[in-house]
């Protein structure tokens, strides 16, 4: 019999002590242990997510009652308390006494039976000291909302005070997963009634049209219209870039980081199986992700090749309508959704990305073709690998920024939009964090 904290525990020992991606572990122990019940995978979710999510909190939680600090832990011990942590603050359907019971057996299980009465010990302590703990936390925002206090720091610097409150407290706002509709292959009725007909609870994404909230569902690959290829996920804020790019029937387009294909499938749909998308990652692995998703989609109007957007493709020199640059970033944006992000990040590493998208964007800039388009976005939330990177550009290639009014909806309109770019916030913006800009070339380099 699978025991799911057991589950749990070697998926916080995989992220958060051998610092794996939290997405990657997550989706192989559950399809590992897909025998499990609906409501038996949900706990496990629910407890590992909420581990790696609020692991600073937890960590301080522990520490006001420990006399072993959790950086001196054994990370098995350090996990099991952590899961025990998670369990008293914020799940109200397991009783305390279970949740800390539970933490000595699996203890003793894992080897560490002499240490039982410590684990004992520290688990009753914090059932007692819950009020005095809140306190402590309400006063800190780092721990709060389990955010690196550098990063809080930084943040502070630009965002106002009352907008960055919202944006936090965004971070841990649950939403159900996205998808976009396919609407030239399927009309986004039958995909709704296709979806209830399968018992998915089905409502309207913000912003996009064709976007969905899917809830109540235990697979997505269980669903017709994704085994069809009528749906794709795609998070709202990433379907927004394809709306920016606004292609034309028969354009030629260039993906030049497009793994796992959202955007390549979003502009194929938007061009109704016309013209071209030349969809391009770095390795076989992301092109194969990209042709897995295009070819359950059925669209025809995809190439795909391994290339690093580093390197000049002399081939490519002047021939695109559209160039989507979604490059790699820091993904703070994202954090609602891979909270790992953020404990793996540096300040250093940000300084060094921002480095790469210049490198990337001085290169790829190149293939777009006399009034042509370049779409520059990235999941983060940082000056400097969003705004300041344009800025850089538009000093040194010949584009102008263009208006995204006409693209995208009205309640997103703004003094940004107007002028060509948009930093979307959570708990601002009814989506994750993302950053968009839009640019017209109107002359050679």
């Amino acid at each position: 019999m699978t025991n799911g904290r057991e589950v749990v525990l070697d998926i916080l020992l995989e992220v958060l002590e051998k610092q794996q991606f939290s997405h990657i572990v997550m989706r192989q122990a559950l399809d590992k242990y897909g025998y499990l019940t609906k409501q038996e995978r949900a706990f496990i979710s629910r407890l590992a997510q909420g581990c790696i999510e609020r692991k600073i909190e937890l960590d301080a939680m522990i520490d006001q009652v420990s006399s072993v600090s959790t950086k001196k832990m054994k990370p098995v011990i350090r996990n099991i308390l952590r899961m025990t942590a998670y369990q008293i603050q914020y799940m109200e359907q397991v009783p305390d006494r279970a949740a800390c019971n539970e933490a000595v057996k699996l203890a003793a299980k894992r080897g560490f039976g002499s240490l039982k009465g410590f684990v004992n010990g520290v688990c009753r302590s914090m059932i007692r000291n819950q009020s005095v703990f809140e306190e402590i936390k309400n006063t800190d925002l780092s721990i709060q909302y389990s955010m690196p206090q550098w990063l809080i720091d930084y943040w502070k610097s630009y965002i106002p005070e009352q907008v960055f409150s919202r944006m936090l407290k965004g971070f841990y706002t649950e939403r159900p997963i996205s998808v976009r509709c396919n609407t030239s292959i399927q009309t986004k009725e039958m995909i709704i009634a296709s979806l209830e007909q399968d018992g998915v609870c089905v409502t309207q994404a913000p912003y996009v049209a064709n976007a969905l909230y899917l809830s109540n569902f235990d697979r997505l690959d269980y669903l017709d219209a994704f085994r069809s290829g009528w749906i794709q996920v795609q998070d709202v804020s990433s379907m927004l870039a394809g709306l920016a790019a606004n292609p034309k029937e028969g354009d030629y387009c260039i993906d030049v980081c497009a793994a796992p294909g959202g955007k390549t499938i979003h502009l194929a749909d938007q061009m109704n199986n016309t013209g071209m998308v030349d969809a391009r990652d770095v390795s076989i692995d992301k092109v194969e992700k990209i042709q897995e998703n295009s070819m359950r989609c059925g669209f025809t109007n995809i190439t795909f090749q391994v290339a690093d957007a580093r390197i000049l493709d002399e081939n490519s020199i002047d021939k695109a309508d559209i160039v989507i640059a979604d490059l790699p970033c820091s993904g703070f944006g994202i954090i609602g959704h891979k909270a790992d992000i953020k404990y793996q990040m540096t300040a250093a590493q940000m300084d060094q990305l921002a480095k790469l998208q210049r490198q990337i964007l001085s290169v790829v800039q190149q293939y777009v073709k006399q009034d042509g388009i370049l779409i520059y976005s990235t999941c983060t939330i940082n000056l400097k690998e969003n705004i300041e990177n344009v800025r850089w550009f538009l000093e040194q290639y010949p584009y102008q920024l263009v208006s995204l009014d006409d693209c995208l909806p009205l309640d997103l309109h703004s003094e940004t939009t107007k002028e060509g770019w948009i930093q979307l916030l959570p708990g601002v913006h009814d989506c994750s964090g993302f950053f968009i800009a839009k640019m017209k070339k109107v002359g050679k380099a």
